[in-house]
């Protein structure tokens, strides 16, 4: 679809990271940005810079493993604006699960599943339709990651579980909205090829109490300084990619109607290759990688 001035987009997640990143590359293209965050004093900043750039912003608190919530954020954007072209589901969380996936507590596989699954649906529930009903051109961008996405690092397996699902539930969408011959196009995004940096990292501080872990956790959380440190220890060269450069590849792939938002990459193309021979010659996932993220 092209983007136009006047259309409008909704993001997720917009507070910080990909998110942010987003809202301004819209913006940037003349698009009304409705921003959606859990946090409300980033949320607050971040809307008041994009504001100050002479963005029409719409900011919304937002819970997106919150049905209700989302469903109002729906609500509200088309009493403000009475349309969306752009739906960006990308808000996400870590687990902060510790250990062997026998030894995780419930609640970090709920709240991991409530933000970065039923957070997709929500959103797809509450918007969509409205969006196939106008008849106008629509697209709509899920944010996977490599990590379960393409193949899962076994010591980030709550959050590769999740990021598998939003791959398959895109996808699915893609084929029934083609099956409706719906105006609107959906895509799988997978931020990339390197490493970013993004509030992804300490995930824990928005934690809510319904989710609490039950157990004191055996070790402090990691941030990314503390990781980086210790892959360059480990010999691991660690390179990133610009959260700016994520926000151009989904804007070039709207415009293309492109579903796989996948930046080329060796290192990410590898795998795809490793884990499709694995499956098509029936042989042991050797291409699972084992470097700790927690």
């Amino acid at each position: 679809m092209d983007l136009e001035a006047g259309q409008v987009a909704v993001v997720t997640g917009a507070a910080s990271g990909i998110g942010l990143a987003l809202t301004h590359r819209f913006a940037a293209e003349g698009l009304k940005v409705v921003m959606a965050d859990v946090e409300a004093a980033a949320l607050e900043r971040a809307a008041a810079g994009l504001r100050a750039r002479g963005a029409d912003v719409h900011a919304r608190v937002v819970d997106v493993g919150e049905r209700e919530q989302v469903m109002e954020l729906a609500e509200s954007t088309y009493s403000t604006y009475g349309a969306v072209h752009v739906l960006c589901n990308n808000a996400g969380v870590g687990s902060g699960a510790e250990g062997r996936m026998w030894e995780h507590e419930p609640n970090d596989w709920r709240w991991a599943f409530a933000v970065n699954v039923w957070g997709v649906f929500h959103g797809i529930q509450a918007f969509v339709p409205r969006m196939i009903d106008s008849g106008r051109p629509g697209h709509v961008v899920n944010t996977s990651s490599t990590d379960g996405g393409i193949a899962p690092l076994p010591t980030a397996s709550v959050y590769a579980v999740t990021k598998a699902a939003v791959v398959t539930l895109t996808e699915s969408l893609y084929a029934q909205l083609r099956d409706e011959h719906a105006r609107v196009g959906a895509s799988v995004l997978f931020p990339g090829p390197h490493m970013l940096r993004t509030g992804l990292w300490e995930s824990y501080r928005n934690r809510p109490a319904r989710y609490a872990k039950q157990r004191p956790r055996k070790a402090p959380y990691r941030s990314l300084d503390q990781w980086e440190t210790a892959m360059r220890a480990a010999g691991r060269e660690i390179r990133y990619t610009p959260v700016e450069e994520v926000a151009e590849h989904v804007v070039a792939g709207i415009r293309e109607d492109r579903f796989w938002m996948l930046p080329a990459g060796e290192h990410s193309d590898a795998r795809i290759r490793a884990r499709a021979r694995s499956m098509l010659d029936r042989a042991n996932p050797s291409y699972l990688e084992t470097f700790v993220l927690d």
